[in-house]
């Protein structure tokens, strides 16, 4: 009787817990993801920036589903675990506006949506240029936010700001742009959409 009464506490105490733990949280549409890329770029990315995130998209859900809307190869649309799989040991951040419930309405979604739709197939911007002929991940994150809902995700910097003294910077840097870097190019990090004051971490 003793065994089967030891039996019953122990199962009912381990529903219990198991009931009490928080749900991980679900995604929303505008929400921010980033990752640790392993592109080529990625580990000076990482270094110039003082940040391990050296890859960001935006959450939209289409037919129940849900993508990630990025500049990699190109602006496109990726399911949301390829993208998850594609960076480093599948670790990922997602980061929500603090107002999304008063911003982020349908209508503006919807505008967003159409911002990332308006930049569809574009090519990677490899010189990280301020234009929209080419763009690269957090540049493309940044204008929707900042296009489609008149919101300002992370703050813009020059070039020239970043921590240029590592070696592996320098090789890429040399790689990119030869003897003409241009320091006073306008850009936007992944580290710096990530510390926007904006943003909340959700998961």
């Amino acid at each position: 009787m003793r065994g089967i009464l030891l039996i019953f506490i122990a199962a009912l105490l381990s529903t219990t817990c198991h009931s009490s733990g928080a749900a991980p949280p679900q995604p929303r549409e505008g929400d921010i993801i980033f990752q640790t890329s392993r592109s080529s770029q990625s580990q000076a990315i990482q270094l110039a920036t003082k940040s391990k995130y050296s890859h960001v998209g935006i959450l939209f859900a289409q037919n129940g589903k849900w993508y990630v809307h990025e500049a990699a190869r190109r602006v496109q649309v990726t399911p949301l675990q390829e993208w998850i799989e594609r960076g480093e040991a599948g670790h990922y951040v997602i980061k929500r506006l603090k107002n999304a419930d008063a911003a982020l309405t349908a209508e503006t979604l919807a505008r967003m949506k159409r911002e990332s739709g308006r930049f569809a197939g574009k090519a990677y911007d490899l010189a990280f240029e301020w234009s929209d002929e080419k763009l690269y991940c957090s540049e493309l994150v940044w204008k929707i936010y900042q296009r489609g809902a008149g919101i300002e995700v992370g703050k813009l910097q020059k070039l020239g700001t970043f921590d240029l003294s590592h070696a592996a910077v320098k090789a890429k840097l040399r790689e990119r742009y030869g003897q003409h870097i241009p320091m006073n190019e306008t850009v936007i990090s992944p580290a710096a959409i990530f510390a926007s004051e904006k943003l909340e971490t959700v998961e």
